[in-house]
């Protein structure tokens, strides 16, 4: 059985009064086809030209090993550069992916290729990340750190994203202590006797292709998996929520700093502790067997 997934609502372009009022103030995610069609980038950016820009780039690589107490927060797991990283996702698939990535603090010629777009956000305008992926690679689902509402662009190719809503947190395994789910659970084709709280959760999915953006609201579960190799870039607002605002505060002051002196202090035993109480708290809740 498959997860409970629906298909995000798409549309081609949208006004900036609609897609305020009808998707930020909802908190409803969307899919716009062409928002970028006027952006160079929408001509440019492939993978090859990537590399013929930033090729001579060293770039942190990360892959899809669980979290380790060996591991500070989002420390990269190798290094390659830009030229090299890029034949390998032309060549063959690999779990090495680049997160959260400045290349245009490196290469500053990339911000000439996009546009802010004007749609009902206050985008803060620091420059943009990017993320690349290799063929069926993923990225373990998670929310993000600030709870920021997100445009997420795609580039090159196919990526199939994976979506729930923030009050689906009790269905989904949450880490405590951290901002992800139990990381051997395959939101694929998840195993629903060992996870039995995801039959219960409602998400939603999107496959996207070059030029397209996704909008995610603040707190939104994400998944990804590059379905072929690519890239994307992210803007982000601010959350609109004061909650939220003092969640991010917490997760990005307290909650990391927190768990970073644990794996030290603890090591695995804090990792395997807080995976163990991820199917307690859920179950608890749900009145599941633990």
């Amino acid at each position: 059985m498959p997860l409970h997934l629906t298909e995000i609502e798409r549309v081609e372009t949208i006004s900036k009064e609609d897609f305020y009022n009808n998707y930020v103030r909802k908190q409803k995610p969307l899919i716009i086809s062409k928002l970028t069609e006027d952006w160079p980038a929408y001509k440019k950016w492939n993978l090859n030209y990537i590399k013929e820009v930033a090729g001579d780039k060293t770039v942190p690589l990360y892959d899809d090993r669980p979290v380790s107490h060996k591991d500070g927060f989002n420390e990269a797991h190798a290094e390659m550069k830009m030229s090299g990283y890029i034949d390998l996702l032309n060549s063959e698939p690999t779990n090495y992916r680049i997160f959260l990535y400045n290349l245009m603090k490196e290469v500053p010629q990339l911000k000439n290729d996009f546009r802010w777009p004007d749609i009902g956000l206050k985008l803060i305008k620091q420059l943009p990340m990017l993320f690349f992926g290799g063929e069926n690679s993923k990225v373990f689902i998670h929310y993000d750190i600030d709870y920021s509402n997100i445009l997420h662009f795609h580039f090159h190719g196919k990526k199939r994203c994976i979506l729930f809503a923030p009050d689906q947190t009790p269905y989904l395994y949450k880490v405590p202590h951290a901002l992800i789910s139990r990381e051997d659970i395959d939101f694929d084709n998840p195993d629903f006797e060992r996870w039995p709280a995801l039959k219960h959760a409602k998400g939603l999915e999107a496959n996207l292709e070059h030029g397209e953006v996704l909008y995610m609201p603040e707190g939104y579960w994400h998944y990804m998996k590059y379905v072929t190799p690519g890239f994307s870039m992210s803007l982000r607002a601010l959350p609109r929520k004061v909650s939220n605002l003092s969640k991010a505060v917490y997760n990005i002051f307290i909650m990391r700093h927190f768990d970073n002196f644990m794996r030290r202090y603890k090591g695995q035993a804090w990792i395997d502790y807080k995976n163990r109480q991820a199917v307690v708290n859920t179950h608890k809740k749900l009145n599941l067997p633990v």
